[in-house]
């Protein structure tokens, strides 16, 4: 008898662990959910901010052949380690053929040399791949800018249209720290591929290739972010 209540203790101990296991799952997959969602539409803002400023017009200029557009609406200062402390964002990449974006995938970004070069605490971020191997770096679980893939700074202001002629490389990258731009170095972060925000967004396991390649998966709240893409790459 004493045995049978050792056994039953037991059994219900672990149906606890295995329902606590369960509601920290559910709880974790609602919080990602939550995220990915206030990611993009953040996303979205960020990028009007940069297809709207008066001193981008090397950016509107490189857009309209861009290949894909990577979007980190909040980078913070001292976050060296990979992880959403560092800074989240999100991945669209364009058909050769249809013109259309699909996306987006979700990622980190940060570094041991990343930081940020004007004193401030959090920074705007966008990288417009330019090249096939700019958009096929995004497709691994992590990328080394500057190492895996070629990366230049994108000129800012005034006169600075015409100095996209001299850019070759795969990645440009532009970005906004207390409202002005430029001002943060990129070489050597890294970026990593979010899986916990792709599953929650998608409703299902998926990688960058399923998303951005494959294209099997899509989220309607990704429309407003997308119509904005669309519409700087036809120069609208």
């Amino acid at each position: 008898m004493e045995r049978f209540y050792t056994r039953s203790r037991s059994l219900a101990g672990a149906l606890l662990t295995v329902l606590v296991l369960l509601s920290w799952g559910a709880q974790v997959l609602a919080d990602d959910a939550t995220e990915s969602i206030q990611l993009v539409q953040k996303a979205a803002m960020t990028f009007q901010n940069f297809e709207n400023a008066e001193e981008m017009g090397a950016f509107r200029d490189l857009m309209k052949t861009a290949k894909g557009v990577f979007i980190a609406p909040q980078v913070l200062k001292g976050a060296f380690i990979i992880g959403a402390s560092g800074g989240s964002g999100v991945m669209l990449a364009r058909d050769d053929k249809s013109n259309e974006w699909y996306g987006p995938a979700f990622y980190t970004i940060g570094g041991a040399s990343f930081g940020l070069q004007a004193g401030g605490t959090a920074s705007e971020v966008v990288l417009l791949a330019m090249t096939g191997r700019g958009v096929t770096a995004f497709l691994s679980n992590s990328l080394k800018l500057g190492a895996d893939v070629g990366l230049a700074v994108g000129p800012v202001g005034a006169g600075a249209a015409a100095a996209t002629a001299n850019l070759s490389a795969d990645i440009i990258s532009f970005s906004r720290s207390k409202g002005l731009f430029g001002g943060v170095s990129l070489d050597g972060a890294v970026v990593a591929t979010r899986d916990g925000l792709n599953e929650a967004y998608y409703g299902k396991k998926v990688n960058a290739t399923d998303i951005l390649v494959q294209r099997n998966v899509n989220n309607r709240q990704a429309d407003g972010l997308k119509q904005w893409v669309r519409q700087a790459a036809a120069g609208e």
